[in-house]
């Protein structure tokens, strides 16, 4: 399936307003719940090793999710996709919700991995449909849409820590939130750009995951977003601890490092697409990839709390355009986008669910500083795999249509 390319300026722009609220939307939905976690732990009577158990339901339901999610785009479309798999995610808050209600785990687990399958899902179609809103417009938006995301993940932790301070259970913010997201979700939707329908062709020639899986370009560029997801997590995950562990400061001084990390990535994503633009994605991604290593060897080696802050802002930075930029190059050949991008996707989460398990074990033997070198690392990984970002050329997407 392909993006029809004779789309009028003004269905454009709105595409590009709706896939920016979808990506919001999904960060906010994800927020609202993950950050009130103790309240989880609270309901259900679970200890911390428990409660991590549980959050792994969530984490299955991604993994089984992202590679599923090729083919559903494929037949169903971006606009299709992002909304069944909002649905799907809508039905597993639900349950989560209900689960809490009533202090039962079982369902609590049902909702987190249904919640986790309609992420997975819903990301690698709302990525997809942000490429093709890029192709038409010319323009490097995916920074910007990740951007979005970011900002939705802030609202979401506000809705989740305003609500446990109003005293509103997570159950009744739960449902709320279910009942929200698929009106919103439907509306933008509606929005997105005009599909062209379906070829015996491309019906025939299925969505050509498997095909995806073989080929050296999507790989390279999976293992880029891999080792740029893995500088973005180690950072989320375990920077506030670096700065207390590492440098005896308190609990608000790690949350300002914290703080300034995601600051500074937001910012980079915010202004990326105009450095994408003038320079192309290969210099970016290198220049921000040694941006990263700086940035770390700072809080790493520093020896001071004022450089090591100064650190985090570089590292932040440094992590913002891996990803987005993996996504769209990842979805160069229209045709063959939602093949491409459910790999990449597929590759580059283990990021996100290896990570903090290796870091921390690493840190419970070695201290958690020296446990963060191996993000230099996966630096060195991205800045190796950079070239694979190069955009195809026109002539290789329309060999890869026709084959």
């Amino acid at each position: 399936m392909t993006t029809t390319r004779a789309v009028p300026a003004a269905d454009a722009l709105r595409a590009r307003t709706a896939v920016a609220v979808v990506f919001t939307v999904n960060g906010l939905a994800f927020a609202s719940f993950i950050a009130r976690t103790p309240a989880i732990r609270d309901a259900l009577g679970l200890s911390t090793g428990q409660l991590g158990l549980l959050l792994l339901c969530a984490s299955a339901g991604s993994v089984t999710g992202l590679p599923l999610s090729g083919p559903i785009v494929h037949r169903l479309g971006p606009a299709r996709a992002v909304f069944a798999a909002s649905l799907t995610m809508v039905f597993g808050l639900a349950c989560l919700g209900l689960g809490l209600l009533g202090g039962l785990v079982v369902p609590a687990a049902i909702g987190l991995a249904f919640t986790g399958l309609g992420t997975g899902v819903w990301d690698v179609a709302m990525n997809v449909e942000g490429a093709d809103v890029e192709r038409v417009l010319d323009r490097s938006l995916m920074p910007k849409l990740h951007a979005g995301f970011s900002l939705g993940t802030v609202a979401g932790a506000g809705i989740g820590a305003g609500s446990a301070f109003a005293g509103v259970p997570l159950s009744v913010q739960l449902l709320v939130v279910a009942a929200l997201v698929p009106i919103v979700v439907g509306v933008a939707t509606r929005r997105f750009l005009p599909q062209l329908e379906t070829t015996a062709e491309e019906k025939a020639a299925g969505s050509g995951v498997l095909a995806a899986w073989r080929e050296p370009r999507t790989l390279i560029i999976g293992l880029m977003v891999l080792a740029f997801a893995f500088t973005e997590g180690s950072a989320n995950d375990w920077i506030a601890i670096a700065m207390v562990d590492g440098y005896g400061t308190g609990d608000a001084l790690g949350a300002v490092a914290f703080g300034f990390f995601v600051a500074a990535m937001t910012v980079g994503r915010f202004f990326g697409g105009a450095l994408l633009e003038r320079f192309g994605r290969v210099p970016v991604l290198r220049a921000t990839a040694v941006v990263a290593l700086a940035g770390l060897l700072l809080v790493l080696l520093g020896g001071s709390t004022p450089v090591a802050l100064a650190g985090a802002l570089l590292w932040g930075v440094g992590a913002s355009l891996g990803f987005p930029v993996g996504m769209s190059a990842a979805a160069d050949d229209p045709a063959r986008a939602a093949a491409r991008v459910s790999v990449v996707s597929s590759i580059g989460y283990t990021a996100f669910i290896a990570g903090p398990p290796l870091i921390g074990l690493l840190g419970e033997h070695a201290g958690i500083l020296r446990a963060l070198f191996v993000v230099l690392g996966a630096l060195v990984l991205g800045l190796l795999a950079a070239g694979a970002a190069r955009p195809l050329p026109a002539r290789t997407q329309a060999a890869s249509r026709g084959s």
